[in-house]
């Protein structure tokens, strides 16, 4: 499958499975807009290095996923917006009665506004060429809950309402807008909590990561950033046409529990 000719802008990607899913989109043939709040050399080096060993056009925009108006500004500064991927998100962790205010403020504002934002920013442009997708980043923690995550369930279950709003106001277009729900993920960011782990609970890295770590993830292995872009992919496919409103989860089995 070929996504030549499609722009695809990924909010939260110069990392993790933001960036596993650029890159699975540019070796599909898209172009890639990567974003994230900073914006240093290597940022661009990223984009730079995409578009050198896939060949499609990949650049990178800094935009803050806190404020609306760089939100829209990001899908504008991208010229056109084929796909989208609402994928930026911050975590903290605390029980309801002592969760700082300014945290969920910053949480909902990124992990769940940040998409109404751009999507409302790139639907006019999906209408325009005919054809469009878009695709939220949610979660396990999307279609269940953890305790001391209050703001994270709240925002990714509100995502997954998102996309379901989206879906049905573009039902009979050529847009689709589904949630993938991935469980824990091996990005750089898990892989250097690891040694933590084995510290505190004093095991082994086999031990901490099915013990502890995957504790609820039945498949007891991690997901891979590449296994969420090549769900990303799918659902750009003509296979995936009529497949809108609903989450697919990439979680070893997380949710059948």
């Amino acid at each position: 499958m070929s996504l030549s000719g499609k722009t695809a802008v990924i909010t939260g990607s110069n990392s993790g499975i933001g960036l596993g899913i650029a890159w699975e989109l540019a070796r599909a043939g898209a172009d890639v807009v990567l974003n994230s709040f900073t914006d240093r050399d290597e940022d661009h080096a990223i984009a730079l290095r995409i578009a050198a060993e896939t060949g499609v056009n990949a650049r990178y925009v800094a935009a803050d996923m806190s404020k609306g108006d760089a939100c829209r500004a990001l899908v504008e500064a991208a010229g056109a917006c084929d796909i989208l991927v609402n994928n930026a998100g911050i975590q903290h962790v605390a029980p309801i009665d002592a969760f700082p205010v300014a945290k969920w403020d910053a949480i909902i504002a990124i992990n769940l506004t940040s998409a109404f934002h751009t999507t409302a920013a790139a639907l006019p442009m999906m209408r325009k060429a005919g054809w469009g997708r878009v695709i939220n980043i949610a979660s396990a923690h999307g279609l269940t809950a953890s305790p001391y995550k209050s703001a994270y369930v709240a925002a990714k279950h509100g995502i997954v309402g998102l996309t379901k709003t989206t879906a049905l106001e573009t039902a009979e277009e050529p847009i689709t807008a589904n949630a993938i729900c991935p469980g824990y993920v091996l990005t750089p960011l898990v892989e250097a909590q690891i040694p933590d782990q084995m510290k505190t609970h004093g095991m082994d890295r086999e031990t901490v990561v099915r013990e502890v770590m995957l504790a609820r993830q039945p498949s007891k292995q991690f997901a891979t950033v590449e296994q969420i872009g090549g769900t990303t992919v799918f659902l750009c496919s003509d296979s995936a046409a009529q497949i809108t409103g609903t989450t697919i989860s990439v979680d070893g089995g997380w949710t059948a529990l």
